[in-house]
């Protein structure tokens, strides 16, 4: 943008002087112009980025008040998840999955607007198990409830059985045997725990604090817990609610599990 140059101007004219003799004229004054800016001159200032707000996407990595009402929210609901910091990492992403899971929509570990509107509306999982302490584990939604008097407790994001078949060699002998991926449904009782990391054939890798409620199925923590099924057959957690079903919750032997 150019501005017009202005003039202020201001013409003397000769002053009269009582005294004999020739007046001398006053020069005018010097004319002052201001020059129109050149082309770029002054650099376009751009319009400041708008701060995240309420309706922003949370994605890992992101922090700030709003991460913290999210997890706040979450916490209130039931979903599993370490203290509330304002830091969107892999534990409020395991929660925000459990909420997707409840909520039937997609599982993407994001808040967005669908994730935002299953917050609001409170999504909380039913229990199906009475009186008591008890842990049930709904496969269609890839869910662990711990469930105290009927009330649900908590909701952990959880990774049951793929459904594959795969093949374990017997180190000693040799032997190969196929099994099925399998989580198996019923009613169970936690009877055997193992308060270390234990090695595990069957599943590839180490199993965290292993709680077994059916031959060598277990409820263990694992550092992969995927939104989708993808063990041999036990059920993961991630180890932090692992390390919470053990030292706060409890989870002693005889606990039920009920898989549905």
């Amino acid at each position: 943008m150019t501005s017009s140059s202005t003039s202020d101007e201001s013409s003397g004219t000769p002053s009269e002087s009582p005294s004999t003799g020739p007046s001398t004229p006053t020069p005018p004054a010097p004319t002052t112009t201001t020059a129109p800016p050149s082309p770029g001159s002054r650099a376009e200032q751009p319009a400041p980025a708008p701060e995240p707000g309420r309706d922003a996407v949370l994605r890992v990595g992101d922090s700030g008040p709003d991460v913290l009402a999210v997890q706040q929210r979450l916490r209130d609901l039931g979903y599993w998840a370490l203290a509330p910091d304002g830091t969107y990492g892999s534990s409020t992403k395991q929660a925000v999955y459990a909420l997707q899971k409840a909520s039937g929509i997609g599982r993407n570990g994001r808040v967005d607007t669908a994730t935002r509107a299953a917050l609001d509306q409170g999504v909380v999982p039913r229990s199906r198990t009475g009186a008591g302490e008890a842990v049930e584990i709904d496969l269609d939604r890839q869910l662990l409830l711990a469930v105290e008097g009927g009330r649900v407790r908590a909701v952990i994001n959880a990774s049951s059985g793929n459904g594959e078949t795969f093949t374990v060699t017997d180190k000693k002998t040799g032997t190969e045997t196929e099994y099925r991926a399998r989580t198996p449904r019923g009613s169970f009782r936690v009877y055997l725990e193992d308060d270390k990391n234990h090695e595990s054939t069957l599943e590839l890798g180490s199993m965290w604090r292993p709680k077994y409620f059916h031959g060598g199925i277990a409820v263990h923590g694992s550092g992969s817990i995927p939104p989708f099924p993808a063990s041999h057959g036990c059920v993961r957690v991630s180890n932090s609610a692992m390390n919470w079903l053990w030292d706060t919750w409890g989870l002693p032997i005889g606990t039920p599990v009920t898989v549905y």
